[in-house]
Formats: structure tokens, C-alpha cells, sequence
């Protein structure tokens, strides 16, 4: 175990800050986990953890141990010190440094009858964050972002998917690539449309399908709706016509999962 870091001067420090931001996260290829379940769900998923750095007024150094973490790994720093680097509270005291996989359409494995999750220019990290949670709750095969600005590994989004980034399959690529890819695979594509007649809850979900979600602001691209199965939409019963997009996957998924579930 190192000795334990007192000062936020320290170039172990500044160099564990400089992954905050996306461009340097992408140079180095690492990136921050942040407490002790993401850590575990990361570890599980085969990620390499580089230095762990851990308040030692807050977690022993058994503890982390006992997660597979080599000694030599772990960084005890000063309460003075963890607060300066942790982006969120209740981190549990626990920050860990990781190597960087590649998320590409040729690394997802497909079951026999997929159930897959597209999401076309999801912007926030929350949006993302949440449906991952919904993803991994819902036993979908895989999540796949078609905007080539995504960033998994933005702190915020491995905050609010609670490490469920590392639990499910994820992929970055094209409309077109994922298109291809989707047909390739024999692949039903479900695209949800504003203009569709077809209610989600009256479409068959049961065999090897992809539910497509767009932005709130802007919808799905023509590109997708041109190339879909059947477009679907989810009936309002207010006056509001769109739900967040988050909520939608959820509503969406889950009824998927209803259908195979009574099948």
C-alpha cells in the first residue's frame, strides 16, 4: 500500500482531476469510478482497476481487499483530500482509476431471441445514466447509442446508472452501422414515432426485436423510421405529448419483458 496523500498538490491528484474532463478521459483512455458497488460491478465485468484511492477515515483498506483489489493498488488519502476529488456525496470513500474497453457493434453478444435497447442523440448523462438502470433491471441484451458524442464513461452517467454501465452490454455507432447490423441479425426494428397508429401494447415484442428511442426535442431521425418494422407509440391520455425519454425505454422495455415473460 502507498503512503498516504495529505495535499491536493500531489501529482498522483492532479493527474486523477485531469480525467474529469472528456478530452483527457479519451488521450488516456481511463476514467473515475466512484464507490464501492460500481467498483464490484466494474470488477465483474472485466475492467482493469489501475490506483485505488480510499479515505481511510471512512473505509479500511480490508474491505477494498476483499473485492479482488491488489494491495499495492490502494492510495490512502486525507479526508481534506477525497472531498476535493469526489464528484458526488456518499461515494462511501472510494475512487478508483480504469481502463477504457472498446464499446463497438462487433463486441455485443446476442441471445437467441434479442431484446435491444437504441437510443439516437441522448444528450444527458442522467437520460443515459437512467436507462441503463432500466436496461439492466429489464434483462435487455444490449444498449446501443447512435451519436458518436457519447461518453460512457462520463461520471455522471456511471452515477446515475448506479455501475449498471458495467452490467450491461453497451455499443456506439451509426444509424446506418446499427441499421445493417440490427438487419444482419434478423432483427425487428420498433421505432418509437409520434405519428404512429400502432399502440406499443398492441405490437408483439416476443421475438428478436430492437426498441429505437429518439430525443423529446427533435424525435428520431427519418433514417430510422424509414427502415423500421412498425413505428409504435405510447398513448398520452393528458395534454403533454411526450414523455422523458428515460421514462418511455421504461414503459417500453418493460412491456417487452411483460410479453415474453407471459409467452
Amino acid at each position: 500500500m502507498h503512503f498516504r496523500i495529505t495535499s491536493t498538490q500531489n501529482p498522483k491528484i492532479k493527474s486523477l482531476l485531469a480525467l474529469e474532463k472528456p478530452r483527457e478521459r479519451r488521450k488516456q483512455q481511463l476514467f473515475i469510478i466512484e464507490g464501492v458497488k460500481e467498483i464490484q460491478f466494474a470488477l465483474e465485468a472485466g475492467y482493469k482497476i489501475g490506483n485505488l484511492f480510499f479515505c481511510d477515515e471512512l473505509i479500511g483498506p480490508d474491505e477494498l481487499i476483499s473485492l479482488g483489489i491488489q494491495d499495492k493498488l490502494l492510495i490512502p488519502v486525507s479526508k481534506e483530500v477525497f472531498d476535493k476529488i469526489a464528484i458526488r456525496e456518499n461515494s462511501g470513500g472510494v475512487i478508483a482509476v480504469a481502463e477504457m474497453k472498446v464499446h463497438g457493434l462487433a463486441q455485443l453478444n446476442l441471445s437467441e431471441n434479442p431484446l435491444v435497447l437504441i437510443l439516437e442523440a441522448v444528450e444527458k448523462p442522467g437520460n443515459l445514466g437512467a436507462i441503463l438502470r432500466t436496461a439492466d433491471a429489464a434483462g435487455v441484451d444490449a444498449v446501443i447509442c447512435c451519436d458518436p458524442q457519447t461518453d460512457f464513461y462520463n461520471p455522471n452517467v456511471i452515477r446515475s446508472s448506479l455501475g449498471c454501465v458495467f452490467t450491461s452490454q453497451i455499443a456506439s455507432a451509426s444509424s446506418e452501422e446499427t441499421i445493417a447490423w440490427l438487419k444482419k441479425n434478423s432483427v425487428n426494428i420498433y421505432c418509437t414515432y409520434l405519428k404512429a397508429s400502432k399502440p406499443y401494447d398492441q405490437t408483439d415484442l416476443t421475438k428478436p426485436c430492437a426498441i429505437v428511442m429518439g430525443t423529446e426535442a427533435t424525435g428520431l431521425s427519418d433514417v430510422w423510421v424509414k427502415n423500421s418494422t412498425a413505428n409504435i407509440i405510447i398513448p398520452m391520455q393528458g395534454k403533454i405529448d411526450s414523455m422523458n425519454v428515460s421514462t418511455s425505454c421504461a414503459v417500453v422495455v418493460f412491456e417487452a419483458r411483460r410479453q415474453r415473460n407471459n409467452k
